[in-house]
């Protein structure tokens, strides 16, 4: 059964944070959780959060069954733009430049592993080994 965490108006460009997002895609919990602790993007904190947050709500959901034998994964992440600050930056004789100060929506799905399915992880565990 799947858990969900929203993390809504993150002050971070959906770009930037799209970049920290793809390292995490389809992995494991725990492989994850040490990519974002040592990856030094400021978007890498905050994801990692997110995840605790995740997997909190997916113990809540199943509180028979134990985290360890779970073998939890990252189902989806999705980054989308979120609403926009605008400012104005002065400019030389008199004008001003537009400076748009961007934020963003995380939605991440985690899932119990179950055979038959198939994530990321799997794909590359077999690509390395052919």
């Amino acid at each position: 059964m799947e858990a969900v965490a929203r993390l809504n108006n993150v002050p971070t460009s959906p770009r930037k944070m799209r970049l920290v997002a793809d390292l995490v895609r389809g992995k494991r919990v725990g492989l994850a959780l040490s990519i974002l602790k040592f990856t030094p993007n400021h978007g890498a904190i905050r994801l990692e959060k997110l995840l605790l947050s995740a997997v909190a709500n997916w113990q809540a959901k199943n509180p028979d069954e134990k985290l360890e034998e779970a073998d939890l994964y990252i189902k989806t992440i999705m980054v989308d733009e979120g609403r926009s600050l605008k400012r104005l930056r002065p400019a030389p004789q008199g004008r001003g430049h537009r400076i748009r100060k961007r934020s963003n929506h995380v939605t991440l799905v985690v899932d119990a592993f179950s055979g038959e399915e198939v994530t990321a992880d799997v794909v590359e565990t077999n690509e390395k080994a052919n």
